[in-house]
Parts: structure tokens; sequence; C-alpha cells
């Protein structure tokens, strides 16, 4: 088998391993087992388009093919092959690839290596795209019919900036939760960091954050737009106003739970969002109400541990190794992160009127309890590029959001936490049901996605089996 890949001519690239994976489950060098696989090629290579470049990528291609190819996007600071949606694509019999974006073994090694950034920023996925085609069209003897991208979280960064810099490269992109506001979506997770852990007595109990989500999700409860009776999430958490005095200890919930001055000072801040000091502008969206005690949520974003170590690297990408958060001015240090950074990390450019012309079609979804990357700031480049588009209809015509209520972060949450992205096997593989099925038959078929019908798993985890569905519009 390595005979078909001997003479591969793609610059920078090196194929390192080829292995046939048989029929039924795979073992990976960490111990982790992967079942229910079809026979398949699995080939490993390197990618270097600069001297400093070392990225990472994998890419299955299954016997029984179906003829299209597809990318897959990985999480956090990647650094690490995401092999999960791989599983998920040859399972579907798609020719599926996926990146550790460049910055492996950890984000912290590439702290003065400038073109690492680069590699995670935006070229590592397209050099990973370029090279997949390349060894598709070796292995089958024919190019893929076509290509689509999937990823959520750093996956919808990946693919947001697809659409925006190499509109070829996929007929189809869904972007989930898209981290492509980087450089102020990371300055939230520093302004969390620090309302949290700058004074004393400022850290909640994992009692406390179920209380101040139990106590904000009552508050909305029965009003136009908030909790419909019965649930325990938001149908839009912009309507809610709420003030965190009401949890103070002056007015103790009925659980007993409540919250020092200190405490209510901290999550004042929070809800506010980070702002500049100087001019008052808000630098990025705040959490959203009801999403507290979300995976990814105040536990994880005032933990004086897991935060840096997993959500601080650009700060020390830019400010060195020994980067001190507690002295980050939020006026002139993030214009010096911005100035580094956002033009290779953030993905925020409206225009993707190149992707339009060219036939592409875009699903951007995101959940409505995410505390790590707010549903606020998708939402609010979608409306950026109505604006662009001159309106709505025009937008809709090949780009449409998705907004899912009471869903975590990219899944799980207290409300609808699936529309197929992860594959869940007890679910139907049809347009209404699943994401890249609804995206195969709009590119397909021009059948564009006006309903998808989302499930809601018993607390978040689908082997739990299904709690309720309901349907989501664009």
């Amino acid at each position: 088998m390595e005979g078909i890949f001997k003479n591969v001519d793609i610059p920078g690239c090196t194929i390192m391993d080829v292995q046939m994976v048989p029929e039924g489950s795979l073992t990976l060098e960490d111990g982790r087992i992967f079942t229910d696989l079809p026979e398949f090629c699995r080939v490993c290579l390197q990618l270097r388009p600069t001297s400093d470049s070392n990225i990472r990528v994998e890419l299955w291609l299954p016997q029984d093919w179906n003829g299209r190819f597809l990318g897959t996007g990985n999480g956090g600071s990647a650094s690490y092959i995401s092999y999960n949606p791989l599983a998920l694509g040859v399972r579907r019999g798609y020719a599926t690839a996926n990146t550790d974006m460049g910055t492996s073994p950890n984000a912290f090694e590439a702290i003065g290596h400038p073109e690492r950034w680069v590699d995670f920023g935006y070229r590592a996925t397209h050099e990973m795209t370029v090279a997949a085609k390349s060894l598709i069209q070796l292995y089958y003897r024919k190019s893929a019919s076509y290509a689509y991208f999937m990823g959520c979280s750093t996956g919808g960064q990946q693919a947001l900036m697809e659409a925006q810099r190499y509109p070829s490269d996929y007929h189809g992109i869904i972007a989930g939760a898209p981290a492509n506001n980087r450089t102020h979506l990371h300055t939230g997770f520093l302004w969390n960091f620090k309302a949290t852990n700058q004074r004393t007595g400022a850290h909640f109990s994992k009692e406390q954050i179920a209380s101040i989500t139990r106590k904000v999700v009552e508050h909305g409860r029965g009003k136009d737009g908030g909790v419909l009776h019965g649930d325990n999430f938001f149908t839009d958490p912009r309507v809610l106003q709420f003030g965190p005095e009401t949890l103070a200890a002056s007015q103790v919930d009925d659980d007993g739970v409540s919250l020092t001055e200190e405490q209510i000072s901290a999550l004042k801040l929070i809800y506010a969002g980070p702002t500049n000091p100087r001019t008052g502008e808000r630098i990025y969206t705040p959490l959203p109400f009801g999403s507290e005690a979300c995976g990814g949520g105040l536990d994880l974003q005032q933990d004086p541990e897991q935060l840096p170590s997993s959500l601080l690297y650009p700060f020390h990408w830019v400010f060195g190794a020994d980067f001190d958060y507690s002295t980050f001015d939020f006026d002139h240090d993030l214009d010096t992160l911005n100035e580094r950074l956002a033009p290779i990390l953030n993905a925020n450019n409206p225009d993707v009127s190149e992707m339009k012309a060219l036939g592409g079609k875009i699903l951007l979804y995101t959940g409505m309890a995410d505390p790590l990357v707010p549903y606020q700031d998708a939402l609010h480049y979608y409306e950026r590029v109505i604006e662009h588009q001159g309106g709505l209809d025009q937008t809709q015509d090949f780009f449409r959001l998705f907004l899912v209520p009471g869903m975590g972060h990219c899944g799980g949450g207290p409300g609808l936490n699936e529309i197929g992205f992860r594959g869940v096997s007890s679910l139907p593989v049809d347009r209404e049901h699943d994401i890249l099925a609804a995206m195969v038959d709009w590119v397909e078929h021009e059948k564009a996605p006006d309903t998808l019908i989302a499930t809601a798993f018993i607390d978040g985890f689908a082997p739990n089996g299904m709690d309720f569905q309901r349907p989501i519009f664009p």
C-alpha cells in the first residue's frame, strides 16, 4: 500500500506512515479504541510549508468510498489529531482528514515561533485540504466529486477561515460555535479569570454556580422568549434582564446558597463582559444567561490551574513565557495583542461573496447555553454578513445560521444538544436530523435546509437515551 504514495509530489509533504485497517476496530497508540469502523487506509503525513512548520495530518480513506472528501476541525489550541471526526467521516464513507494545526506537542511550544501561529490561524487547514485532495486522487485514481468541511469551536474558526480565505477549497462548510473572533474571545477568558482571581473570596463553589443558573432560569420562566414551562433552559437568553444583587446573602435562595459581596462584584463584571477601561467600549460579549454551570463555564474560567494552561496561550505568544495575567491592560495591551495576532487568528471578515459566487454553501450553528464561545458573537458575525450581502434573503441563498436553545459548547448543555454533528448512531442520518446530510442535500440537490430536528439526550449524554426533540429554524 505504501507504493501508491511512494512518489508523492506535494511540496513540503512527507508520508510518515501508511496502514491498512481491517473492518472492525482501531486501537490508537495511546490505547483508545474506535469501533464500528469500515475497512480503510490510514495515511499519516507531515506538512512543512515553512522551515519552522510542523503540521501533522491524518487522512482516512475508506475502501467503500462515497466519492466525497470531508475535512474536519480540531478544538482548543489543537496540538493533536482529533480522531472522533475521522471516525465519523469514514463510517459514512467519506475520505476524511484532520490536522493538529501545527501546534504539537502543545501551544506553549509555539512561543517565539510566529510561523506556527500562522499555521494555527489558517495555513494548516488549507495545506491539509490541498494535500488530502492530491492523495485522494492518487489512491482512488479519481478526484473527490464534492468537498465538505465540518468543525466546531476551533473547528468553527477553521471553517470560517476557509470560507473567507480559500473559498474554492470546499463546496459546503459547516461552522459550529466558531472561535473566529479569537483575540477578543481569549480576552474574555482573561477578563473572567481576573474577575474571580484578583480579589480574595471571589471564587464560586460548584453548588453556587448551579444555584446561579437555577436562579437565572427561574427569573426568565414564563417570559416571552424566555424559559418555557417545564424547561430548564432559555429559548432566547437575550430577553432576560437580571441583576446579580438578587443573589446576595440577604436574599438566601431556597437551597440555602448565597453569594458574598466579592462574588457579587465578580459576577457583575462577568455579566457585563470585558470593556476597555479608558473608552468604555465593549471588547467581547459576556457569558449567556443560563450557561454558567455548563461545561467550560464559570468553574473552568475561574480555575487557577486549568484556565491559564489551556486558554491563555495567545497572550504568551505575544508577551512571552513569563506573561503575568494580573498586569494585562485591556486598553493598550489589547491593541498589542490585536496588532500581532488578529490578522492571522481572527476570521471576522463578513465578505464571503466569492464562496457564494462559486456556488458554495455555509451552515453556522451554535448553542445558546455555550459559556465557552458565546452564541452572541456568532450572531453578530452573521448579522454583519447580512449587512454586507444587502439583506437576509440574499444571505440565506447560500449561508444560514441555526441557533440551538439550551445547547452547551459543541453539544451537551441543559437543552437541545445534538443536530447530527457528532454522529450519534441512534439518530437518522437524513436532512431533517443531521446537519451534514442537510448540507450535502443543499449543495448537491439545491434543497436548502428550512428546519432541523434537534435532539435533547438525558443529561446531554446520548447513551442515556432521548429526552425530547424540537425543530429549530434558520
